[in-house]
């Protein structure tokens, strides 16, 4: 396939002309005193314990797909853009992102500025690790170009996990890989934690497959989960609607899906927490629609529901207290059974993914350090009630000490309860102070501490 011409098919000019009026509402916005220096766009998908804000930058007109060059393998796209319209764009040309994180509304810069992974990791690695370049609007109104070896690549190196604290991502030139038409899936169940990280150690080098990542029911019922592109298919099965794709996890060991609907196979139901809105219900799910069936209508409600806290109010008035557990951490893949262990026995939160990853890259990530050469993402997103009084963030605290302890680092998309001391050394301490004075040197974007620990 020939790759489209971004001058003449996708406007470079157009692209330009977006891109600076978005760079001089920066500059705007940095200018005065107490602006909103949040991004303006209808989801969002942190999930931090914070008063619900409307405006902020506008970000709504860098949503383009620029071009896709099939043999060179990259897709240049503008920063804002979900990965939904990217995948849509890039598979009519035979090939994918080579990580597309597991929400459809996630965009591409939010991905690199709040870390995006997904089944493809274990070969690839994160999604930074996937950018070839990219343009970052600074806060003084300039636009730069940064890569691993020109002379913004420490800021490159510390986009990845910044976010929006160094500036934003208005285009991205990220790598692809050439896909088939259909997935071939094969689950595996196991009673032994060890065995079933065992058997993902293993995949790491199984040439043969090409998605690998995992659930953990419970203690003793874990599924290790591997795909591979397949040209054709004995029989296709469709997530998409009446049935649940993580149920199917251990009622089949062989199933088959469009790529596609692979890759979108977590977005129907959240992962598993369509059922805290009771949409696993026949009945609800017919009412609901198709189409209201992922990850944007079921952000829409949690929206609504943190402006208007009516679920934490019935609770309360029930005599119960309640603590959002929604992390994504890792940890070196020798610990991985350990902090498995404890986090079942400490907080019992069920189902957990479980995602293999591999550093890949040889960059070093100040803000995001790889725990090791290969690790496993855990991701767990739910709620405890209890009737008993604990201090505020407990089992978050439980969580984030847990992973200190065995080596590993967590996401920030969510709340954090961090000392200050104990944070900037974990996330980037000095580099990022450096990071700080050469790009942001007025702190007009804001500290990493307070938009991601300190409440406001």
């Amino acid at each position: 396939m020939m790759a489209a011409d971004a001058s003449d098919s996708f406007g470079a000019a157009d692209h330009d002309r977006r891109a600076q009026a978005f760079a001089d509402a920066v500059a705007r916005a940095c200018a005065q005193d107490g602006a909103e220096r949040t991004l303006d766009k209808p989801l969002s998908n942190l999930f931090r314990d914070r008063t619900v804000k409307e405006g902020g930058l506008p970000a709504g007109d860098l949503v383009h797909v620029l071009d896709v060059d099939v043999a060179k393998g990259w897709v240049d796209v503008e920063g804002m853009t979900p990965y939904d319209a990217l995948v849509e764009a890039t598979l009519p040309h035979g090939v994918m992102p080579r990580v597309v994180p597991q929400l459809k509304s996630i965009t591409v810069g939010g991905a690199v500025a709040g870390i995006g992974i997904e089944a493809t990791s274990f070969r690839h690695g994160l999604v930074h690790e996937t950018v070839l370049e990219m343009d970052v609007a600074l806060p003084d109104g300039r636009i730069v170009t940064c890569s691993a070896d020109n002379d913004h690549a420490d800021l490159f190196a510390g986009m990845p996990n910044s976010y929006g604290t160094l500036g934003y991502a208005t285009r991205l030139r990220i790598e692809t890989m050439p896909v088939k038409s259909h997935v071939e899936i094969r689950h595996r169940r196991y009673e032994d934690p060890g065995e079933f990280f065992a058997a993902l150690d293993a995949g790491y080098d199984d040439a043969d497959i090409d998605f690998l990542d995992g659930v953990a029911f419970g203690a003793d019922d874990l599924v290790l989960t591997s795909g591979r592109f397949v040209d054709n298919a004995p029989r296709v099965s469709d997530y998409t609607f009446e049935d649940i794709y993580y149920q199917s996890l251990r009622t089949r060991e062989t199933d088959y899906l469009t790529v596609a609907d692979y890759i979108w196979r977590w977005d129907t139901d959240w992962f598993w927490c369509s059922k805290n809105l009771g949409a696993q219900q026949p009945l609800v799910r017919r009412l609901l629609g198709r189409e209201r069936l992922g990850s944007r209508f079921y952000q829409q409600v949690m929206r609504w529901n943190s402006r208007w806290r009516l679920l934490e109010t019935a609770e309360r008035l029930a005599g119960y207290r309640r603590e959002s557990i929604i992390q994504d951490v890792d940890l070196p893949l020798a610990t991985a059974p350990e902090f498995l262990a404890l986090f079942m026995r400490e907080i019992g939160i069920v189902p957990v993914w479980i995602c293999p990853v591999r550093e890949v890259s040889g960059v070093s990530w100040p803000l995001f350090p790889a725990p090791a050469e290969r690790y496993v993402n855990f991701g767990f997103w739910d709620t405890l009630r209890f009737r008993i009084g604990y201090p505020k963030g407990h089992f978050n605290r439980v969580v984030e000490r847990a992973v200190t302890d065995l080596g590993g680092i967590k996401s920030l998309y969510s709340s954090s309860f961090y000392d200050e001391a104990e944070f900037r050394r974990i996330y980037g301490g000095e580099a990022y102070r450096a990071l700080k004075e050469r790009y942001d040197s007025d702190g007009a974007l804001g500290e990493l501490y307070a938009k991601c620990v300190r409440d406001r």
